[in-house]
Formats: structure tokens, C-alpha cells, sequence
């Protein structure tokens, strides 16, 4: 038995328009919220995962240059130590023969 009651039809079919609003707005609140937060982290000058990493592995062989370097540097002032030190050492005075008897 169907009953062709207008008031229940009218009802329904205002439900249905008013829920699918409600679910249009949320979907639209949803891309606003997506957008505002969007635009508030892009503000924000933050780098992205690959440029970060990227920077590391820089800074990691920099860091390894830098030591291999230091290294260097240290033989190259040991060795001209090394060298420097025969040189720099002074040399005692003889004395001379006549001087020695008198």
C-alpha cells in the first residue's frame, strides 16, 4: 500500500537537498581549511625532505674534506718541524787554541 501523501514527499525531498548541502558545505569548508593551511605553512620558508637531505650529504663531505685536510696540514707542520730543527738549534762556540793555553 503506497499513499500518495505530498507533505511526506515534500519532507523527503528537503531532507535530501538539505543533506546533500550540508555535505557540499563540508566539502567546501574542507578545501578552505586545506588552503588556509596551505598558504600558512608556505609562509613559513621551510625546506622541502630532498633539499634538506641533499644539504646534509653537502655538509657530511665537507665535514670529511675539512679532516682529511687537517690531517694534511698536520704532517706538513710536523715534517717542517722536523726539518726546522736541526737548523734552528744553536751552535755552541769553540774555543779558539791560543785562547784555551793562556
Amino acid at each position: 500500500m503506497q499513499s500518495d501523501n505530498r507533505i511526506f514527499d515534500d519532507f523527503v525531498k528537503f531532507v535530501n537537498g538539505a543533506a546533500g548541502t550540508m555535505a557540499g558545505m563540508a566539502r567546501e569548508g574542507e578545501a578552505a581549511a586545506r588552503e588556509r593551511f596551505k598558504g600558512f605553512v608556505g609562509g613559513m620558508d621551510f625546506v622541502a625532505r630532498d633539499e634538506f637531505e641533499a644539504v646534509k650529504a653537502m655538509a657530511a663531505a665537507a665535514r670529511d674534506e675539512n679532516e682529511a685536510l687537517k690531517a694534511r696540514i698536520d704532517a706538513l707542520e710536523a715534517k717542517l718541524a722536523g726539518a726546522a730543527a736541526p737548523k734552528a738549534a744553536p751552535k755552541a762556540a769553540k774555543p779558539k787554541k791560543g785562547a784555551a793555553e793562556a
